[in-house]
């Protein structure tokens, strides 16, 4: 008891509890995870950027011709509408009619 008092009621050496918890397995693993951290950022980051330009790519080679495609497509059968009706033809049925009713 009198070993207690004189050092301000605290156990000396390691037999604290934070010292005890700090040397846990679960607390080496903890801090090797947290010092993983930032690598593990830059190569997320890093992926993303890849999936980012793949994606992008993609959508410029494939994606925007067709997307220009069918505008002109649409502005060719509006043209076509206006003919027609500037011309007194009946309109054209559509391509591909509805269901039966």
């Amino acid at each position: 008891m009198a070993s207690l008092a004189r050092s301000g009621g605290r156990k000396s050496g390691s037999d604290g509890v934070i010292s005890r918890i700090s040397n846990s397995s679960l607390a080496k693993k903890g801090k090797a995870a947290a010092s993983d951290v930032p690598y593990v950022t830059k190569r997320l980051l890093k992926s993303t950027g890849k999936a980012a330009w793949i994606v992008a790519t993609t959508f410029i080679v494939l994606g925007l011709p067709l997307i220009i495609e069918m505008e002109r497509e649409a502005q060719f059968n509006e043209l076509e509408l206006q003919q027609n009706s500037l011309l007194g033809a009946p309109p054209a049925q559509p391509a591909f009619p509805g269901p039966p009713k």
